[in-house]
């Protein structure tokens, strides 16, 4: 049934794909162990299956309904690969403010770098969650849906994993101060 708007109906499908794909490429080669192969065949996939949805069963919840889709496969991919291992996520590099000085940026961009590294070490469901928290912007209700932990499990698994990643940064700053 088409859109008299889009005879095609399929423009909200193409403005998805523009808006969704690089986010969603990024979590599932997150989710794949760097594999940037298997992650474009998951968000090909993710796309393909959203092309048979109707607009209707996604409209209002597009962002959360396609980053379930994505965990579900990319998860599907390890178990088929019998390569259920802990997730080891590539670090980010971007600056954190673009008004800053010099000195600030570059203070801000070894913290940012050194968090990211700590980030490694937190549990992958901390990880997870957190980085759906803070990279994507998401709720705690639609990290929910999208990981299948349990909201109140959401939120402490992201107060664990913030209260860790404080805890280790105070240990380096205070272990940088006494040398």
């Amino acid at each position: 049934m088409a859109d008299e708007r889009d005879p095609d109906g399929d423009s909200w499908v193409r403005e998805a794909v523009a808006r969704f794909q690089g986010p969603l490429a990024l979590y599932a080669r997150r989710l794949l162990n760097n594999d940037v192969e298997a992650a474009r065949d998951v968000v090909q996939d993710v796309f393909l299956r959203l092309c048979a949805q109707s607009r209707g069963d996604v409209d209002g919840h597009l962002a959360e309904w396609l980053f379930t889709v994505c965990r579900n496969r990319a998860l599907d991919v390890l178990r088929k690969e019998h390569r259920m291992t802990r997730l080891r996520d590539e670090q980010v590099d971007r600056c954190l403010s673009p008004d800053p000085g010099p000195h600030d940026v570059a203070e801000r961009h070894d913290l940012g770098q050194r968090v990211l590294t700590l980030l490694e070490s937190l549990p992958p469901n901390q990880r997870e969650v957190i980085r759906l928290k803070f990279q994507n912007g998401f709720s705690y209700q639609e990290i929910s849906r999208i990981s299948g932990h349990s909201v109140s499990n959401v939120g402490y698994l992201i107060h664990a994993g913030i209260k860790t990643l404080r805890g280790r940064l105070f240990d380096e700053r205070a272990a940088g101060a006494n040398v």
